[in-house]
């Protein structure tokens, strides 16, 4: 008994599933006596790419992950680059970068440059401002942005303070200098 496309109980079943469905349903399935076509079959595979790539992202995303796992000449973990030509920026490194003198240097420093904006002393607005920047292989700060703000004017007032800093000591990944992505977050409390 014949069971493929063409025989009579083939067509009976496409018949059944036809008459089964709503009249508008876009994806229906072709009865033999329409013409074939590879323009639609396309459109088709195409809605259903997605659906047949879904169950293999974990597993690429497993064996990404194993790969960085097994790479153990250095602890450093590389961003993604923005551009061929530019340099690889690390997020963690064997040595991190430093603020010239340390972290006391560092308070004595925004004690004699911070300037509390009058708006947010108005509003006795405080808190912390968190500022992402790129320490190059230099030590100079780069690409400065709020990441979290508290706005009243202190946004602005931590940006002026990271564009203001000295060089910094550069980050460390087998002892070569590296250019690092580095968040510093900016304490603001209101005089009450």
């Amino acid at each position: 008994m014949k069971c493929g496309p063409g025989s009579q109980q083939f067509n009976n079943i496409l018949i059944t599933l036809r008459s089964s469905q709503p009249e508008n349903r876009s994806l229906a399935l072709p009865v033999p006596d329409q013409v074939f076509s590879w323009k639609a079959m396309r459109v088709q595979l195409l809605l259903l790419l997605p659906l047949l790539v879904l169950p293999l992202l974990p597993a690429f995303a497993q064996t990404r992950a194993i790969s960085l796992a097994d790479n153990t000449a250095s602890t450093a973990v590389a961003a993604p680059q923005a551009a061929a030509s530019s340099p690889t920026l690390y997020h963690t490194a064997d040595e991190m970068p430093a603020f010239p003198g340390g972290s006391e240097a560092f308070q004595k420093f925004l004690r004699k440059e911070l300037r509390y904006p009058d708006e947010a002393l108005r509003r006795g607005v405080s808190g912390r401002v968190f500022v992402r920047f790129v320490i190059t292989d230099e030590g100079r700060i780069r690409d400065a942005e709020v990441v979290k703000g508290l706005g009243s004017g202190l946004d602005e007032e931590a940006l002026r303070l990271v564009r203001i800093m000295p060089w910094w000591t550069p980050g460390r990944v087998g002892g070569q200098p590296v250019w690092m992505s580095y968040t510093l977050p900016i304490i603001f409390r209101a005089l009450e």
